[in-house]
């Protein structure tokens, strides 16, 4: 990890286009994912079950059921499902977008201004630490983009296998990424122990199969860790591509006025 914090002299060194509209598009398309929390926030105000809905009791996957009904012995009624399963889908996408725009060689420098990466990758850790990252960040946006599409209540597999996807992928990703930064960025931290809270939940459920007095709770310190910890890591990286643009700006005045 100490060779992603130093500035390497060596000539085999390279700075990756830090300011490219690509890098910058798939860090604001993570950072998007922070739309989930406001959709959340109304369908939950538009819940229409016999009991008012709770964060600690009802799970995640209830808000975006279709039917009104009994479901798993629990009353669910969503009148605002679509909603949720968009917000699913985008947050999905957003993830995935920034799994593929976003360069393994920009996640490595994106935490500290001046750090250089080899040109060549052979047998570095942090290199495939940024690389399984990105995959694992992919995957847990394939995977909530499948809740999005198939709801609790069409009793299909596809939907729990969605789920796992998400949960299992989205903390690794941040626990990688967290390890990546740790010693460059204060919310290095911050994103490990996000990871870290996700991962403890996950673990946790599966031993009790959400077997616990308030499941809402449980799942959602499987989930929203990742949310959360997501858009940090996209807006470590959407500061960093907006610097080196500012930077390159000015550069690019100052050169302009010295011709002129």
């Amino acid at each position: 990890m100490a060779a992603a914090a130093e500035v390497p002299t060596a000539r085999a060194t390279f700075l990756p286009d830090t300011a490219s509209t690509r890098q910058y598009i798939g860090a604001w398309a993570v950072l998007s994912v922070v739309q989930y929390f406001v959709a959340e926030a109304a369908v939950i105000g538009a819940w229409a079950g016999s009991a008012p809905y709770s964060r600690r009791t009802g799970l995640i996957s209830d808000l975006g059921a279709i039917t009104c009904g009994l479901y798993g012995g629990r009353s669910i009624c969503s009148p605002l499902h679509v909603l949720m399963n968009a917000s699913f889908v985008v947050q999905g996408l957003g993830m995935l977008l920034g799994a593929l725009l976003l360069s393994s060689a920009l996640l490595r420098v994106a935490a500290r201004a001046r750090v250089r990466v080899m040109a060549s990758h052979a047998g570095e850790v942090p290199w495939y630490t940024a690389v399984a990252a990105r995959i694992l960040t992919g995957t847990a946006g394939a995977g909530t983009i499948v809740v999005g599409l198939v709801p609790e209540d069409l009793e299909s597999g596809w939907h729990y296998a969605g789920a796992v996807m998400y949960f299992i992928a989205g903390s690794l990703a941040l626990l990688l990424l967290g390890a990546l930064w740790f010693r460059q960025t204060p919310l290095g931290w911050f994103i490990l122990a996000a990871g870290g809270v996700s991962a403890a939940a996950l673990v946790t459920a599966g031993v009790t199969g959400l077997d616990v007095p308030e499941p809402g709770t449980l799942e959602r310190l499987m989930g929203y860790p990742i949310t959360i910890g997501l858009a940090a890591a996209g807006l470590v990286v959407a500061q960093r591509v907006r610097q080196e643009r500012q930077v390159r700006r000015a550069f690019a005045r100052a050169q302009a006025a010295r011709r002129a």
